[in-house]
C-alpha cells in the first residue's frame, strides 16, 4: 500500500550531533556533555513554550538552550563562537542512510514530506545543503500554526494540510515523544532507533515499527 510518509527532521534527518566537531575543538571532551545537554533544552524549551502558548520559532528555542547550556556548563563560550555554532545547526549533515533510502522510497511510490519544528525556511536550506531537499514532495512546518510536536494540532494540521487520511499517513522519527504524538493524533508511526541504546518511553503506546534505519525502513514498508 503507497503511503504518505512523514519525515521528522532533526535527529531523524539530519544528525544533530554534527556540531560535535566543532565542540570538541574548543571544549574538549566536553564537546559531546555539551551537545547533548543542548540538544535535550532545545527540546525542552519547546515543550514548555507549548504550553504556555508562547510560541517562538525553533530557531529561537535553539540560541536560548545555546546560551543556557552555555551557562550551566560554565563553558563561557564568546558571542563569536556562539553565531559560529548557530551557524554550523543550519548546515549539520544526513545520516549516511537517508539519501538510498528516500530515493528508494519514492521509486516504490510512497509520497515523503519532510515535517518538523524547525520553519519552512530553515528546513529547506538545511535539507538543500544536505542534498536531499529534492526527495521531498512537501516541506510541513509546525510553524504554520505556531504550536510543537507533540501538539495533536499539529498532527492534524499535517492531514489537513496534505488532505490525506491517517490511515494512510506514517509519522517517521527517532524521537519516542513524536512517535506517542503521531499514535495519540491516530496516525502511523515509525520509530527509528538510531542507537541500540535508547529505550522507548514505557506509555504502553508502541510504534507500528522499529527499525534501525531507513533503509530498514525502506525494506519494511515495500
Amino acid at each position: 500500500m503507497k503511503a504518505t510518509l512523514a519525515f521528522d527532521v532533526y535527529g531523524t534527518l539530519i544528525d544533530t550531533h554534527g556540531v560535535i566537531v566543532e565542540l570538541e575543538a574548543e571544549l574538549g571532551e566536553r564537546g559531546m556533555e555539551f551537545s547533548q545537554r543542548w540538544r535535550d533544552k532545545q527540546l525542552e524549551y519547546a515543550f514548555r513554550r507549548g504550553l504556555m502558548g508562547a510560541y517562538v520559532d525553533f530557531g529561537q528555542c535553539t540560541r536560548e538552550a545555546l546560551e543556557f547550556t552555555d551557562r550551566a556548563l560554565r563553558t563561557e563560550l564568546s558571542e563569536r563562537h556562539k553565531d559560529r555554532l548557530m551557524a554550523t545547526y543550519a548546515r549539520l549533515p544526513a545520516f549516511p542512510d537517508v539519501p538510498e533510502a528516500l530515493a528508494e522510497l519514492r521509486r516504490r511510490g510512497h509520497t515523503c514530506v519532510a515535517f518538523s519544528n524547525g520553519t519552512r525556511e530553515a528546513v529547506k536550506a538545511l535539507l538543500e545543503q544536505a542534498g536531499i531537499v529534492d526527495c521531498f514532495d512537501d516541506i510541513v512546518s509546525v510553524d504554520e500554526i505556531k504550536r510543537f510536536k507533540p501538539d495533536p494540532a499539529v498532527y492534524a494540521h499535517l492531514r489537513t494540510r496534505l488532505e490525506v487520511d491517517a490511515s494512510k499517513t506514517w509519522l517517521v522519527s527517532s524521537n519516542p515523544f513524536d512517535a506517542i504524538g503521531a499514535r495519540h493524533a491516530g496516525l502511523h508511526a515509525a520509530w527509528v532507533r538510531r542507537s541500540a541504546e535508547a529505550p522507548f518511553d514505557p506509555w504502553g503506546g508502541e510504534p507500528d515499527c522499529t527499525v534501525s534505519d531507513l533503509v530498514e525502513l525502506s525494506e519494511r514498508l515495500g
